[in-house]
């Protein structure tokens, strides 16, 4: 799904505001402390609640291995001033239940309502359409949160229809809203505005030394 460039832990990619880099084991406690809160987790399909440090450190493996072999690419949300201060999580990964790439992503509450979800999404897609050769991306949104859906319709996707999802963190099956951004769709958005990815050589730097998606 994502191609050599992506799978070292070195890689990252720059926004205005933020700086998006792989997840680190020292992120355990930040992400217990922001994605174990009920209402960051409650939106997701796979947060469970209570967050167990356990589950954290899991996550991180999981997910740096799922980097490393280019099946998907998770990346931690910081500040660019502080880029060892996680503020939430954005990812691309197989949707379960279809095998297509799906964007996922949650921020913890303190950081909810500042644009922070859609400079972070817009970053990952531009990536992921950028560097990847696949043609379209997948989202969902719970019906009861419509900060989501915001964030989703601001990167360009498509609203295609609503339905039962699982979401096993959740314990069954709940409403969500399905969404879709295809290539062409994304190639005539690439004049987004100054809350998406930097247009200039330092995007994507690769150097040797409520805002809230179901696919997290």
């Amino acid at each position: 799904m994502f191609p050599d460039l992506t799978r070292d832990d070195v890689f990252r990619l720059e926004t205005r505001r933020l700086w998006l880099r792989w997840p680190r084991l020292a992120d355990a406690q930040a992400i217990v402390r922001l994605a174990g809160e009920k209402a960051v987790a409650d939106m997701t399909a796979r947060i469970p609640h209570p967050y167990h440090p356990d589950d954290a450190e899991r996550f991180i493996f999981q997910a740096r291995r799922s980097n490393a072999d280019g099946h998907g690419l998770q990346l931690a949300i910081t500040p660019r001033s502080k880029p060892n201060s996680l503020i939430g999580m954005v990812g691309i990964g197989p949707d379960p239940e279809t095998g297509k790439p799906h964007l996922g992503y949650w921020l913890g509450t303190s950081c909810w309502g500042q644009g922070y979800a859609t400079e972070a999404a817009r970053a990952l897609i531009d990536a992921f359409f950028a560097y990847g050769e696949e043609d379209e991306l997948t989202a969902n949104a719970r019906v009861i949160n419509p900060g989501s859906r915001r964030v989703l319709e601001k990167c360009g996707f498509a609203y295609h229809g609503s339905g039962l999802v699982e979401l096993p963190a959740r314990g069954g099956l709940y409403p969500a809203d399905h969404f879709r951004l295809d290539r062409r769709a994304w190639e005539s958005l690439k004049t987004w505005g100054h809350t998406g990815l930097v247009r200039e050589p330092v995007d994507v730097e690769v150097e040797l030394d409520r805002d809230i998606s179901l696919a997290s």
